[in-house]
């Protein structure tokens, strides 16, 4: 085997929604395509999403993936041919109980919808319409249990939902300089989504991981393929790091190339520009 070269990419990595799906929570067939042809080369496909495993899975098994997936940005690593988790890591429950006195203040208790998720399922105080389309957009059934304290466990993640994007910037600004980055890793998935898990978790790890530990490849033979803030660890790990044309302008400015819009089969251009 000869040394594989800065360009010489062997594993291809893609987020879920805003990326491979758009509006329409599908996967198109110019997109399945381009990733099948990818695949056919020789170059390997993994999913890494900030969705529930259960709710990654159909995808990952769409677009034929053999490696494992990637789900809570990373918290989550399962091998779904052998079901063999190879990493779990959850919000300690001490943390999980101050996350949520501080969602609970009386200004905002009104205005957030609050998910945990716990082995895989999703527990909610009630089912608001943020929780609902949530659900529905995912494929999980939400179980509703009013005082999330009284499920005593370490969640995967926390996320606060609200349809106000200043709530959750807010929120996000102001949880940051309550928490450094080595008790919690904080972020948004889209706008609208305010994301919280273990402070070693993130894309970015969690595609190391596969890289390193599973395929004993380097960065270089890397290509990440995202359109969010919780991609942006991903985006900087790879040899190559693509954002998508809908994605923020500050995620834009650390990526290699940007591809067009999801609704225009963004991927599937990166993936015959770079790959094909």
């Amino acid at each position: 085997m000869h040394q594989a070269s800065a360009t010489e990419i062997k594993l291809l990595v893609v987020d879920i929604d805003g990326t491979i799906a758009g509006e329409s929570n599908t996967i198109s067939e110019s997109v399945k395509q381009a990733l099948a042809q990818a695949q056919a080369k020789g170059i390997q496909v993994a999913v890494a999403t900030g969705r529930m495993y259960r709710s990654a899975l159909p995808f990952h098994q769409e677009i034929g993936s053999t490696l494992p997936l990637v789900a809570y940005q990373g918290a989550w690593i399962q091998d779904p041919a052998t079901a063999k988790i190879h990493r779990h890591l959850t919000v300690p429950e001490d943390l999980t109980h101050k996350l949520l006195d501080y969602f609970e203040q009386p200004e905002l208790l009104k205005l957030l919808s609050v998910h945990f998720y716990i082995n895989d399922q999703l527990y909610v105080r009630e089912l608001t319409t943020e929780t609902v389309t949530y659900a529905q957009r995912s494929g999980v059934t939400p179980i509703a249990v009013g005082d999330l304290r009284s499920i005593s466990a370490s969640p995967t993640k926390v996320l606060a939902l609200c349809d106000d994007t200043d709530v959750i910037d807010n929120l996000l600004g102001n949880l940051r300089r309550q928490y450094t980055p080595a008790e919690l890793y904080l972020t948004k998935s889209v706008a609208t989504f305010f994301e919280a898990t273990h402070p070693a978790v993130n894309k970015g790890t969690a595609v190391r991981y596969l890289t390193k530990e599973i395929l004993g490849l380097q960065p270089g033979n890397v290509m990440t393929i995202g359109d969010n803030f919780n991609d942006v660890e991903m985006l900087q790990y790879a040899g190559i790091g693509v954002a998508m044309g809908n994605a923020p302008s500050e995620v834009k400015a650390i990526a290699s190339w940007v591809a067009p819009d999801v609704e225009k089969n963004g991927v599937a251009v990166a993936v015959e520009k770079f790959l094909l």
